[in-house]
């Protein structure tokens, strides 16, 4: 053993004398002067009691330092992350704060180019926070990030990235920590720290795109979530206790946030922030309520850069295309969102396709009305649904004033555009064809061209133009008033509103809502200005077809006081807005001729429509007479109406237009001093200058083939009109006709036999175009085309003669002399006569 060295060593160990120890200490504190200045300088500023904080004047010594040696920032950086996690590790928390604190003190201090390895250790000491189940260890990470974030790097960073605190902050936005104060706590540093690595990456290129799916489907959601939060849901801190900042609420905060985020959103940037907003609405089915889906698009439409509005808008077009087969209330609640942005992106709402938002839109209504009538999404996977009529009611209604408020953010030229798009979806009988069957059936026809005109409605609402000849053309005005002549009360009252719109430039309509006898028509103050040129010209080409529908439209059976009210609008703005002397002289025309047509018995109108009628042209005439200011006019107009008011109330507009109407069961034969008298009326304007002649003449509305193809119901109905007419004019029959009257002695006896023989024979004919096959009715048809062709060959061959023919003529095989026909193109012409 004494050889043994080792054994020596050991057993001299085992006997250390209290000299040992305290010359180990010696040597320790030797050894700990030899350690690195940095170190030592990031040693000194914790203190011996974490509750004393930051030694100030060590940490300007370390700040000093790091400044004068750069290249040492980073050690500085790896050194303090050491001590933190060793701190974290133990509890001591009091000196993780400290940390923290030297950390943004030197963040703030040092901007040189060693900064970036230095980020590297703060960043790593955040993460070893966030990751903490200490809420205020969350809370101070998150707290020094937001700090980091406000800093301004002078040297770009190539690799450093954020998905971890993405991730980390948007799971603190929905925590769900026991005490509502520390959670409301976590959830406002979540917000902080989302909004804070926004700020750090959307304007550096090279960091990772913030705008990529993967990071808008973490961060929009879980903004929405906490912008759903009320501050009676939230507790917020005591109003002592809290500074103004922290008593904001999350919500608050919230929206402030997203603001700022989608105010960065660049062009190609727009749709990754709306995606997830869309989706976070549907998965928590908040279409249907309506008010928060309207707050959201309200802040984007007012966050992000108007340019881009139209982005937004075609995103939710397609965001109601995708929902096509869900609930009424859903689709309701896109298009009422619709509706609203709209309203706020103005004329930057629509964009470039002008015609495909009115389109899908008009799509959607016809969807609606289909799923109204039939019951089911035509799905077999949601076939079971059940369909609300109510809510695809109030679906349509909510498309029809979308489509008004898109309209209202296009110019003139545009809007003129939309009505004639619009107009060309609507089956208009007699021009466009009927919508193809999907089996809703006529009944489906029918509400189709009342959501449409309901539609047009909306669009023509306010719209103004100074050339009614070109914002109203033959392809709109002609099918629009094609619907006047139409059996259904309903669309001729809309029809009769859109004319009103479109007529009224003014804003006299609120004037004449109602119909009644007006005294003095300048307490109305009318807005009346001179008749244009172009207005002349409209009402050259337009007149008669106004006056015409006007007409057919008061002998309606069907029409009520609405429809009365629009006609009497109709004419004073026709009178106010589009008249010259020739107009007034037609108008005044017009309403003696609706007195006539509601004294005649062969109308067989019933009493109401009687009085109406004359309600309606007394209305009109006293408020003409005042226009034209004759006082012979007028005092003859005042006259007929004090009769009236006297003897028979019930033909004046206060008893007839009324909620409980004073109509006799039966209306006496009216003469003398009750009607107004044409002859009159033609004699006290002639010695003002109108046209006598004109005055004279009654008006007689022109009945053309529209009046009866417009009122049919069916495609039977159409062509028994056809084979009537076709009938009348066949060659064929005139001939068999003139026979019987030479050869049949007994023609007026045998008449009731015929009449039923023909009544058979058109019975037959309708009810072969009814029940034959396609084919059979084609053949028939071109059958009698063939035969009307050869009988017109007939005719122009023997009212036409060939021209002579230069070459002479020829002998035919009788000897007879004819003319040979040569072409024109082998004709020999003098020179005299080319050129």
């Amino acid at each position: 053993m004494k050889d043994c060295p080792q054994a020596h060593t050991s057993n001299k160990s085992l006997t250390t004398s209290p000299l040992d120890f305290s010359l180990s200490a010696g040597v320790c504190g030797c050894c700990g002067a030899l350690r690195p200045r940095y170190k030592r300088l990031v040693d000194n500023i914790f203190p011996e009691d974490p509750e004393d904080g930051l030694v100030k004047a060590n940490m300007e010594k370390l700040t000093f330092y790091a400044l004068s040696a750069p290249e040492k920032l980073d050690r500085i950086g790896a050194y303090l992350s050491e001590r933190l996690s060793r701190d974290v590790a133990r509890h001591r928390y009091g000196y993780v704060c400290i940390a923290m604190e030297a950390l943004d003190q030197l963040l703030m201090a040092c901007h040189c180019q060693s900064i970036n390895l230095f980020v590297e250790s703060f960043l790593k000491m955040v993460r070893k926070l966030l990751e903490a189940d200490k809420p205020n260890l969350q809370i101070l990470g998150t707290n020094s990030f937001v700090k980091f974030a406000n800093i301004e790097e002078d040297t770009p960073s190539y690799h450093r990235s954020y998905d971890f605190f993405v991730s980390r902050f948007s799971e603190m936005c929905h925590s769900n920590y026991e005490d509502p104060d520390i959670r409301t706590k976590i959830r406002m540093a979540g917000i902080k720290g989302l909004q804070g690595v926004v700020r750090k990456t959307v304007n550096d290129e090279l960091q990772a795109n913030i705008w990529d799916p993967q990071h808008m489907d973490k961060i929009v959601p879980s903004l929405l979530f906490n912008l759903q939060l009320t501050d009676s849901r939230v507790r917020s801190p005591s109003p002592l206790q809290a500074s103004e900042k922290e008593r904001e609420s999350p919500a608050k905060l919230t929206e402030r946030c997203f603001r700022e985020l989608l105010g960065r959103a660049a062009y190609g940037n727009i749709k990754n922030a709306v995606t997830p907003v869309l989706m976070h609405l549907d998965n928590h089915s908040l279409w249907e309520g309506k008010t928060f889906a309207v707050r959201c698009f309200k802040i984007i439409m007012y966050s992000i850069q108007s340019q881009h509005s139209h982005l937004v808008i075609q995103q939710l077009l397609g965001h109601v295309d995708a929902n096509s087969k869900s609930s009424a209330t859903v689709r309701a609640g896109i298009v009422e969102v619709l509706l609203e942005a709209a309203g706020i992106a103005a004329s930057g709402s629509v964009g470039p396709t002008v015609l495909e938002v009115f389109n899908t839109l008009l799509r959607h209504l016809r969807l609606s009305v289909d799923y109204e009538l039939t019951g089911s999404y035509n799905c077999t996977n949601i076939g079971t649904k059940i369909i609300k009529e109510h809510e695809e009611r109030q679906l349509q209604e909510a498309v029809i004033r979308t489509i008004g408020s898109f309209a209202n953010t296009l110019p003139t030229y545009q809007r003129s555009e939309v009505m004639l798009f619009i107009m060309g979806k609507i089956p208009i009988p007699g021009m466009h064809p009927m919508l193809p069957s999907t089996g809703s059936g006529p009944e489906g026809n029918r509400m189709i061209q009342v959501m449409l005109l309901k539609s047009l409605r909306q669009v023509t609402c306010g719209f103004q133009t100074t050339n009614m000849l070109t914002a109203l053309p033959n392809s709109f005005l002609d099918p629009l008033l094609s619907f006047a002549l139409l059996e259904d009360a309903e669309i001729r009252l809309l029809v009769l509103e859109i004319l009103v719109s479109l007529i009224d430039r003014h804003n006299n309509l609120p004037k004449f809502s109602t119909i009644f006898i007006i005294s003095d028509i300048s307490v109305l103050k009318l807005k009346v200005d001179k008749c244009s040129r172009q207005d002349n010209l409209f009402m050259k080409k337009h007149a008669q077809h106004l006056y015409r529908h006007i007409y057919l439209c008061s002998k309606e059976q069907s029409s009520v006081q609405p429809h009365f009210e629009k006609l009497y609008s109709l004419l004073a703005l026709i009178s106010m807005e589009l008249a010259n002397e020739e107009v007034v002289v037609d108008l005044i025309r017009v309403a003696l001729a609706l007195q006539d047509l509601a004294l005649s018995s062969e109308e067989m109108l019933p009493v109401y429509s009687r009085c109406a009628v004359h309600a309606l042209s007394s209305a009109y005439l006293n408020l003409i007479s005042q226009l034209t200011t004759v006082p012979a006019f007028c005092q003859h107009v005042h006259e007929v109406i004090e009769m009236r008011q006297k003897e028979s109330p019930c033909l004046l507009p206060e008893d007839v237009f009324i909620e409980n109407p004073k109509i006799p069961k039966t209306l006496e034969k009216l003469e003398g001093e009750l009607l107004f008298q044409q002859a009159k009326i033609t004699e006290v304007l002639g010695g003002s200058g109108y046209n006598t002649e004109r005055l004279a003449t009654p008006y007689v509305p022109q009945f053309t083939d529209e009046d009866r193809l417009s009122k049919r119901k069916s495609v039977g109905e159409t062509i028994s009109l056809q084979v009537e007419v076709e009938s009348r004019n066949s060659p064929e029959k005139e001939e068999v006709n003139e026979n019987m009257k030479i050869y049949n002695p007994y023609n007026q006896v045998d008449s009731v036999g015929m009449e039923e023989q023909e009544k058979e024979h058109r019975r037959q004919v309708v009810e072969k175009f009814q029940k034959a096959p396609f084919e059979e009715i084609a053949a028939h048809c071109g059958a009698r085309a063939t035969m009307l062709q050869s009988k017109l060959n007939q005719i122009f061959e023997i009212t036409i003669r060939p021209p002579p023919s230069p070459s002479g003529t020829i002998t035919s095989s009788y000897g007879q002399t004819q003319s040979r026909s040569v072409p024109v193109y082998e004709m020999k012409f003098p020179d005299l006569c080319v050129y």
